[in-house]
């Protein structure tokens, strides 16, 4: 277990529903540098129950309240995607830091207007890409950043599998449920193509433009077969380098994440665990200066953990943000609702003009 620093960021988590149960309640837990000050849901069964599991210092099933809180440096939005922009917002214009699951909204023009609260208010905000924490891909972007030089091509996919969640079901900790939980108008899982790029192209977009650098325009094609959905995206980056992102959803066989890259003076490949696992990538990054392999140790991989605790240097200690910062979060955005638009129309979409919802 980590030490404990002497300065602590005390967060307060809103929403009790799974993510916080599966991730955020523990990482806050075992950081070095975070206390886990207040949570917070309109369900008070799950407050109660998690309350009891968790031992925060307060309770509170009204969002206001914790926001009025002296205590509480910084908030944890971790609701349904479509409350991610407002409730970030809000907390924002109580003077609070913010860290909002990925992804940042779900519309170019609630991005936009939440990066300009940003702006504006001076605080902290962080998106949960929690990719970007992977001690591999750290090293493949140390790598690409001081010794790749130029960028010829980049690939990245993420296969999800019919198998995987048998898998995280065993490895995570039960999930309590409540009917008192507030949720979106409609079902917002049952349009499966939003869904999915929501829930899962975010991890794709976030890691493509992390590695391979801003993206300027996609084009994007879509087969629905099998009970299967099959996005091939290729992608122009805006340094004239090439891409192709592949998102299945589900293969016939195990879950896969990875990303090849080629170089002016060498090449990078990734093969990424499920993040539940806490197992670092497997990378290997070849330098054609001094013609060798290069491939890191394994080391502490719990990335719900360690997005928190560079979350929590910045603030205190006003260190550099390793993650996803609102522009970041707003590009994502833009990329993926530019994927959507062009499986509509079969053409090629610019990242910066794009609007509307994915």
């Amino acid at each position: 277990m980590t030490s404990s620093e002497s300065r602590q960021l005390k967060i307060g988590i809103l929403g009790c529903g799974p993510i916080a149960q599966i991730a955020h309640f523990d990482a806050c837990k075992k950081a070095r540098n975070i206390e886990l000050y207040a949570i917070c849901d309109v369900s008070d069964e799950l407050c109660n129950r998690m309350s009891i599991i968790w031992e925060p210092s307060q309770v509170y099933s009204d969002y206001d309240q914790m926001l009025s809180d002296a205590n509480v440096d910084a908030v944890i939005v971790a609701v349904a995607d479509q409350y991610h922009a407002s409730l970030s917002v809000k907390a924002l214009d109580a003077g609070k830091h913010v860290f909002v699951e990925k992804p940042l909204s779900v519309n170019v023009e609630e991005s936009e207007a939440l990066r300009a609260r940003v702006d504006l208010s001076g605080q902290v905000l962080q998106v949960g890409s929690n990719r970007r924490f992977d001690p591999g891909v750290r090293f493949a972007k140390e790598f690409v950043d001081q010794e790749l030089g130029g960028r010829i091509g980049f690939k990245a996919w993420y296969y999800d599998s019919t198998e995987r969640y048998t898998m995280t079901d065993n490895l995570q900790a039960v999930v309590f449920q409540s009917p008192q939980a507030q949720r979106p108008a409609g079902n917002p899982k049952e349009d499966r193509r939003r869904y999915y790029i929501l829930g899962h192209a975010s991890h794709l977009v976030d890691t493509a433009r992390l590695l391979g650098g801003p993206i300027a325009a996609v084009r994007a094609r879509l087969l629905e077969r099998f009970n299967a959905w099959c996005w091939y995206v290729a992608v122009e980056f805006s340094d004239g380098s090439l891409g192709h992102l592949d998102l299945v959803i589900a293969i016939r066989g195990d879950f896969e994440e990875g990303f090849t890259i080629h170089g002016e003076h060498g090449s990078v490949k990734g093969l990424v665990y499920l993040p539940w696992f806490h197992k670092s990538s497997v990378v290997e990054c070849y330098s054609a200066k001094e013609r060798i392999f290069r491939r890191p140790l394994g080391e502490d991989a719990y990335t719900y953990k360690l997005q928190l605790e560079d979350f929590a240097d910045v603030i205190l200690h006003g260190k550099p943000q390793h993650g996803a910062n609102i522009e970041d979060g707003v590009a994502a955005v833009r990329t993926m609702v530019a994927i959507a638009q062009s499986v509509e129309s079969g053409q090629w979409v610019s990242i910066a003009n794009v609007t509307g919802a994915v």
